[in-house]
């Protein structure tokens, strides 16, 4: 799968391109399967809700399900990423990001290479985030909140805030948000199941908390090009892979062909 001279466009001014129907209903209901497998797995790769003890963020997937293992590979992934970051890319990190009902927390404000940069000694901000919604994803289920046009901006000033959620993340501090915001307003990303996203790796944004009754889940493939990879090598496996070998693209309908 090719983007449009238009989509790569729009990627290089907003930050982000949302892709409707990148999966089917079939192949939705593929990818969900083992999820209640996998969260129930006692593993430190699961990141539980500081309050709730529900499943915040389940990591490492492709290493712990076959099903998950082509997803990393399909070439509606990594076929645009390798168009726009070139042919040897490896799978930085691979999850799974939930919101339970009622009571998923918030995402705070970031963008990942602060993360990326402090903790694993990547160079170049050139990691691509990419996105399906797994459920629906509307205005009331803690859909992830972009600042338009905040990568341009580049590495923002960030600090580690290590208190607020179970998730330690370098996050931006409130008047930098504001100011952006000043500038760019707040886009809600919404779609129904199978929607895809891409966004790069400076792009400033968070989620609210979930109040309402449904769940939003979305699974998020990093690629990174092998000559920008890690070289810190402190964090675990499943938050930062160590695998650098150039993923390679799948056939198109490898989920339906994978029996289950």
């Amino acid at each position: 799968m090719k983007l449009t001279e238009s989509q790569c466009a729009e990627i290089e001014d907003q930050g982000f391109l949302v892709l409707s129907d990148l999966f089917s209903t079939e192949e939705v209901a593929r990818i969900r399967a083992p999820l209640p497998r996998l969260f129930g797995d006692n593993s430190d790769a699961n990141i539980i809700e500081k309050d709730t003890g529900a499943v915040r963020t389940a990591m490492g997937l492709h290493l712990r399900d076959e099903v998950f293992a082509r997803l990393v590979r399909h070439p509606r992934f990594v076929e645009p990423a390798t168009q726009l970051r070139g042919p040897e890319l490896y799978v930085q990190q691979v999850k799974v990001n939930v919101k339970a009902a009622f009571s998923g927390e918030v995402w705070q404000w970031h963008y990942d290479f602060a993360t990326h940069h402090g903790e694993d000694g990547v160079t170049a901000p050139l990691a691509l985030n990419l996105h399906v919604f797994l459920d629906d994803v509307v205005e009331f289920n803690g859909p992830l909140w972009f600042i338009p046009g905040s990568h341009k901006y580049g590495a923002a000033p960030a600090t580690l805030d290590t208190s607020t959620t179970s998730y330690p993340l370098w996050v931006v501090d409130r008047p930098t948000v504001s100011e952006l915001v000043e500038k760019h307003g707040i886009v809600a990303a919404k779609g129904k199941a199978g929607t895809g996203l891409i966004f790069v790796d400076t792009l400033v944004h968070g989620s609210p908390p979930n109040l309402s009754p449904w769940d939003r889940a979305i699974f998020s493939l990093i690629l990174n090009p092998v000559t920008n990879r890690q070289i810190k090598l402190q964090r675990p496996d499943h938050k930062h892979h160590r695998n650098f070998s150039p993923v390679q693209p799948l056939a198109d309908g490898c989920l339906m062909d994978l029996f289950l």
